[in-house]
């Protein structure tokens, strides 16, 4: 399941429901690991610290964040080690082959946090799970398992389509232009640091 949050009035972000849990989890379990380390003994307590750490800012960064953001300029792959801004006149063609896939005029991009469902849970998946699809779902290729409406891929490809096909069907897209040569990247530099960092402190820490 997926979780999707009205950033703005025009903007929704999907990120994978089991990755939130997943970080939760971890987290709350660093901290009891940490909380009855601390009991124990508060000098090897904060002696372990960072490596409590590493799990839980690890899973944060490969699970927790990862996100598909779609607003009215284009749609935004958030993923582990980077972030592509691709807008809409540049989008060619949404797959879902893997993942969510963006083919653009820059080049095909992949959705970490959509990822097409696997074997057991498309041969679980009943015709309502592929009803009511936008129209470009069933083009060359026909409907994929990750076309699945309950899937993490299926549901943000549903959204994406429709939001494509608003503004193909209002002429927005009959004469698309590129405003820049190539999409707009942020690299994810603070998130590494931050788990290397860590992971040196731990190895430091454990050999004190």
């Amino acid at each position: 399941m997926w979780d999707d949050d009205r950033v703005e009035s025009q903007t929704v972000e999907f990120r994978a429901r089991s990755g939130r849990i997943l970080t939760v989890a971890v987290g709350v379990l660093c901290g009891v690991a940490f909380v009855a380390t601390t009991i124990e003994d508060p000098v090897v307590g904060l002696r372990y610290l960072p490596a409590l750490l590493v799990p839980a800012v690890l899973v944060w960064t490969i699970l927790g964040r990862p996100a598909v953001l779609v607003d009215d300029s284009g749609v935004e792959l958030r993923n582990v080690l980077r972030t592509v801004h691709l807008p809409w006149p540049a989008i060619l063609r949404i797959d879902t082959k893997y993942a969510l896939t963006l083919e653009t005029a820059y080049g095909t991009y992949s959705a970490w946090a959509a990822p097409a469902p696997g074997r057991m849970q498309a041969l679980g998946a009943g015709p309502e799970d592929l009803a009511h699809l936008p129209e470009s779902t069933y083009g060359a290729g026909g409907v994929r398992p990750g076309d699945l409406i309950t899937s993490p891929s299926g549901q943000a490809a549903a959204h994406v389509r429709r939001r494509w096909e608003e503004l193909r069907d209002a002429g927005h897209l009959d004469d698309p232009r590129l405003e820049a040569a190539r999409p707009g990247v942020r690299w994810h530099v603070v998130p590494a640091l931050a788990v290397g960092l860590l992971s040196a402190l731990a190895l430091v820490a454990v050999r004190l």
